[in-house]
């Protein structure tokens, strides 16, 4: 099954290329989200607006790991410019590596696909509201989202430019630990990172750890054997030393309704660009420069994109921007003041990654894979997805652990002492 992959280097070559590799991560495969830029291989963000688009340049997380050793193997698919829940390429959906009934998740569906069936040791994501931590969850396998401003967003095809961020795909959490300490770091062709070095070293040492368990995720829209394994999750972290405490954060309601305002107006800015003049796939046959806007711009988006273009225009049009643009933007920062706020008195909060397990193709869910997810990327949290079992049909459950701002390590080292503490 290689639907996770849009382009990729023939297998003798990227054998070639790793037995010369050199570096911290010398012959690691990874494979990165095609909306992040390589001079190598095409970037369509899975779009027909993109076209064979080549970049000029590698984004900087490209450079870094080549730098360190690290063979690109290809781009993966994804949902169309980072928009959906794994069905909404243009190239097609990834079907999940465990049971190819079920979806990937998304918008990372191929590089969470390709760590999950072997094809790489690890992969690149990007993550708007649970991108990387969403098909993590759905594929069994580690995901990581770092604090905002840690890793260079320069050469990211932007979806929603305050939220996004670059992220690994692994097996493990150690993995995720090491590519984030090759590209971590302050860019200065990204004016958002932070000039801060971060220290990534796990000890699987959490005896004392303070972990809050939000009483709003575990209600009844969780599936009940999400809920379970969960809780199986944190009844091994007790084991280990950490003080587990259930609180409530009452602004969580509100997650969903604000990150969805918020993401399709800074989408649909962000893609105003592609109008088939300077930049895009232009349409044929054309009467004049309006209907070769129209016609450029409806024939390159999908129907995913489209929604979300027109629902963030109107957000953004003068009679909607003080009722619901302004107003996401308030509730946005009581959010993040709440988050903040539990995380002064506790190391990590901890949740289902996503409600369910993953769902078959087509299969309708009244609860949003993100509604656990998008909090962190309205505050700039970290925030990891960890396996902690599967249903009873076999399909993997996650667990994700929240940090304060710039505490990427703890997340992780939390991360790490599960592993081995339900081995």
């Amino acid at each position: 099954m290689q639907d996770f992959y849009i382009n990729c280097l023939p297998k003798d070559e990227i054998a070639a290329k790793v037995a010369v590799a050199k570096g911290p991560l010398a012959g690691w495969r990874i494979a990165a989200k095609d909306n992040i830029c390589t001079k190598d291989f095409p970037t369509t963000c899975a779009s027909k607006m993109m076209g064979n688009y080549m970049s000029p340049y590698n984004a900087t997380v490209i450079d870094r790991l080549e730098q360190a050793g690290a063979v690109i193997t290809g781009k993966t698919n994804m949902d169309e410019f980072a928009m959906g829940l794994g069905e909404n390429s243009h190239f097609g959906p990834v079907k999940n590596p465990v049971n190819p009934a079920h979806v990937s998740g998304g918008s990372s569906s191929g590089s969470a696909a390709a760590v999950a069936a072997g094809e790489v040791r690890a992969a690149l994501g990007s993550d708007t509201g649970g991108s990387i931590r969403g098909p993590a969850a759905h594929c069994g396998v580690v995901g990581f989202k770092p604090s905002y401003g840690v890793v260079s967003r320069y050469g990211l095809v932007a979806c929603a430019s305050s939220m996004d961020q670059i992220g690994p795909i692994a097996n493990n959490v150690a993995d995720c630990a090491t590519i984030m300490q090759v590209i971590a770091g302050h860019d200065i062709a990204d004016a958002m990172t932070l000039d801060r070095k971060l220290d990534f070293t796990l000890d699987g040492n959490i005896a004392g750890k303070r972990i809050a368990l939000p009483k709003e995720c575990f209600g009844a829209q969780v599936q009940p054997e999400v809920k379970a394994r969960v809780s199986e999750a944190v009844e091994i972290l007790k084991k280990l030393g950490a003080v587990v405490a259930e609180i409530s954060l009452p602004l969580l309601e509100y997650v969903m309704p604000v990150y969805q305002i918020l993401c399709c107006a800074e989408a649909s800015s962000n893609l105003a660009r592609f109008d088939g003049v300077k930049l895009g796939h232009r349409a044929e046959n054309v009467e004049n420069i309006n209907d070769m806007y129209c016609k450029s711009r409806g024939e390159g988006f999908g129907e995913e994109a489209i929604k979300r273009i027109l629902l963030g225009t109107t957000m953004l049009s003068s009679d909607c921007y003080d009722i619901y643009y302004k107003k996401a933007m308030q509730v946005r920062a009581m959010i993040k003041a709440e988050l903040d706020q539990a995380l002064e008195r506790y190391d990590a909060l901890l949740t289902p990654t996503v409600p369910y397990t993953a769902p078959k193709f087509g299969e309708e869910k009244a609860v949003n894979a993100d509604a656990f997810t998008a909090g962190a990327n309205l505050a700039g949290l970290p925030a990891l997805s960890v396996p902690c079992g599967v249903d009873a049909q076999g399909l993997p459950v996650g667990m994700q652990l929240i940090g304060g701002h710039l505490k990427d390590a703890v997340v992780l080292n939390i991360g790490h002492a599960y592993e081995g503490g339900a081995k």
